[in-house]
């Protein structure tokens, strides 16, 4: 999944793909480069001041409709909020997915998502979105996570979501600290055992960072290795900034796996 930012204040990328064309063309670029979906968000998760509905819509509707119209229908597209109301809008766009990283904080989300035939993603989170949460206190992260996801994901399926069409995502680095966030990735396999299949949204973050001590332009690596890991341990989607290093990363573990062929030539002792 290639992120493509269309906000002025975003945490990677700092606006570089605020304009129309600029974001349009950043989603082409992540298709080109492996992505096999395209996630588009109007508003960053981070603490700040609302933005309007309408003009969120105004943001990443316009993403949707030009990168529909241009990429194959098997890059799928995705938009990254917490309201029902863009979340309807960017569907009708052409939008397959809704990634709400607020864990259906919106009550209208889950019937919304319904009623389009769209499907979703549920994260945990724990805040209200775009408050502060300093200082978060779990008695214990893991099973904590756990029994969030398998509550909205209960919401999710009485609203009439079928299963097939949800995927969990248990929100590393969201309302967590660093040592909470890596105490939930070595037990990643826990979300697995829910039979769902689980994004990881690991590309670049402060975890990454505290863990080598890095800044955010040099965590590449650091966000390689975390993405292997939770392969490993059940991820089958993977949020990325840095779509062409983390494709060729995947195909490898799956050549590794036996899940995919060697894309040859094979001449090596041949």
């Amino acid at each position: 999944m290639g992120i493509v930012n269309r906000t002025r204040d975003s945490f990677f990328d700092e606006g570089r793909t605020w304009a129309l064309e600029a974001a349009v063309a950043a989603g082409l670029e992540a298709a080109r480069a492996g992505a096999d979906l395209i996630d588009v968000g109007g508003v960053k998760f981070a603490p700040g001041e609302p933005v309007p509905v309408q003009e969120e819509i105004e943001r990443v509707v316009p993403v949707i409709d030009a990168l529909r119209s241009a990429l194959p229908a098997h890059v799928l597209l995705s938009v990254d909020t917490f309201h029902a109301a863009v979340a309807r809008a960017a569907i009708e766009a052409g939008a397959d997915l809704i990634n709400d990283t607020t864990g259906l904080s919106d009550p209208l989300m889950a019937s919304t998502v319904a009623e389009t035939g769209a499907s979703l993603v549920i994260t945990h989170s724990t805040a209200r979105p775009r408050q502060p949460l300093p200082q978060p206190q779990y008695d214990d992260v893991v099973s904590e996570v756990r029994d969030f996801l398998t509550s909205r994901l209960q919401r999710a399926l009485e609203a009439g979501i079928p299963r097939e069409r949800i995927v969990l995502d248990p929100g590393p680095d969201l309302n967590k600290n660093t040592l909470q966030t890596l105490e939930m990735l070595r037990a990643f396999e826990q979300y697995s055992s829910l039979g769902l299949p689980l994004l990881a949204a690991l590309s670049r973050k402060d975890f990454v960072g505290e863990s080598l001590g890095l800044p955010k332009e040099d965590r590449l690596e650091g966000s390689l290795a975390a993405a292997a890991w939770t392969v490993g341990h059940g991820a089958r989607i993977l949020r990325v900034h840095d779509v062409q290093a983390t494709a060729r990363l995947v195909r490898m573990l799956e050549v590794l796996a036996g899940w995919r062929d060697p894309a040859g030539p094979l001449v090596h002792n041949t």
